[in-house]
């Protein structure tokens, strides 16, 4: 795959009328930043993310005909957090820095300006977020990230939100969606529905249930069926995971919690210390996805692949999580770096799967091993057992014995 931090420029549709001595030189900047950012190892999907976010502010400039003094001023940067609902700008943070670090411009950007306030419907679903589903600060972030645009398109727009219809869903999510890629308008859809399923359930401002009408483009059909390994594409990625560095035996520890117990990159990233009893082989999840605490078995080879991380390669530290990040300051492992760790094992033995085939294949071995679907729902963590049934396919083996009275 080639980098497109390397070969995409900043958008150029932008008025005509703005000098272009302006438009050159922050356009010249970013692909300065996002080269230096190259040089001294940011990770591609990072300078991508950026190079999005400073893609929006370089068109938000030329549209707005800010000029290079006005650049990093509250005016400029809260005008642009409206616009485009974000209330997080690392990338202009760091552009900020870089130019300053360059002599370019006399200070960098002042953090204190990154702060968005909504109507008191949008922030009561954030405290909800926190309280009853327990999202982490990242994820409240991305969520009012959402909600910051929506509010404000909906008053560009005099929509009131009582009344508020499909269509005028639809067109904010046109407008909002399109510099984004098309996993990123998954995640951001997702966040709308989840506010719009508030409003009518949890507070009944809307009349309509609008959230299951929230799709893209490809949601329409019926839904995919989870994807999972076979046993030979297991045996493949065993085989391919080696113990020659810290960080391979953390994968190896890492693969083996999310093939043998199903557990999430999430879980895995914030199982601690305190979790984990050796002697009996038993792990205790506390901090689990739906407030569902449950205590698992750990298989042998499971425990000795964590025990194996734990004493020989596992960074001294005050942090009780279990995995931490490698080079220091070591630090709790984030649930993304967790999938990523197991999606490069499994795309270096030639695998085109991600982190959550392992919790898939995890549920479909408990279902050929003859475990109720009450039970795989238990040891998956699921609130509900419509939620588990996504997880599995037809079980054909059975289905063979039954009809065809075939034995294996």
């Amino acid at each position: 795959m080639t980098d497109t931090t390397d070969q995409k420029g900043p958008s150029e549709k932008l008025s005509p009328n703005y000098d272009d001595a302006v438009y050159k030189h922050l356009k010249q900047a970013i692909g300065d930043y996002l080269q230096w950012m190259k040089s001294v190892g940011y990770a591609r999907k990072t300078r991508q993310s950026y190079q999005a976010q400073l893609n929006q502010f370089l068109c938000f400039i030329k549209s707005n005909k800010i000029s290079r003094q006005q650049f990093f001023t509250s005016n400029s940067l809260e005008g642009f957090k409206k616009i485009t609902g974000q209330s997080r700008l690392p990338a202009i943070n760091g552009l900020s820095r870089y130019l300053f670090s360059q002599g370019q411009i006399p200070q960098p950007l002042d953090q204190s300006t990154q702060r968005i306030d909504l109507p008191k419907i949008y922030e009561d679903y954030l405290a909800y977020q926190q309280t009853h589903r327990q999202a982490t600060a990242r994820l409240i972030s991305s969520i009012k990230r959402v909600l910051a645009a929506f509010d404000y398109y909906l008053q560009t727009h005099k929509i009131d939100l009582g009344a508020l219809k499909i269509e005028q869903v639809d067109a904010f999510l046109a407008e909002f969606l399109a510099p984004f890629a098309a996993a990123s308008c998954r995640i951001y859809r997702c966040r709308l529905r989840g506010f719009l399923t508030y409003l009518y359930h949890e507070r009944n401002v809307i009349k309509t249930d609008l959230a299951p009408l929230v799709v893209g483009r490809c949601e329409y059909a019926q839904a995919k069926p989870p994807n999972f390994l076979r046993p030979e594409e297991i045996e493949k990625l065993f085989a391919g995971l080696t113990l020659r560095s810290a960080s391979d035996i953390r994968t190896y520890a890492l693969v083996h919690l999310a093939y043998t117990m199903g557990l999430r990159p999430k879980e895995i990233s914030r199982i601690s210390l305190d979790e984990i009893t050796f002697s009996t082989q038993q792990l205790r999840l506390t901090d689990r996805k739906g407030n569902n605490p449950f205590e698992l078995p750990m298989p042998e080879h499971t425990a000795k692949a964590v025990a194996a991380y734990v004493i020989g390669v596992r960074p001294k530290s005050e942090h009780r999580t279990v995995f931490l990040t490698i080079p220091p300051p070591f630090r709790p492992m984030s649930s993304n770096a967790v999938g990523y760790h197991i999606t490069k094992a499994m795309r270096k033995v030639g695998l085109s799967s991600t982190a959550y085939w392992l919790r898939h294949t995890y549920a479909q071995n408990l279902l050929e091993s003859g475990a109720s679907i009450f039970e795989i729902k238990e040891m998956l963590g699921h609130d509900k057992i419509e939620s588990t049934k996504l997880y599995l396919h037809v079980h054909l083996k059975l289905m063979r014995k039954v009809l065809f009275d075939e034995t294996f």
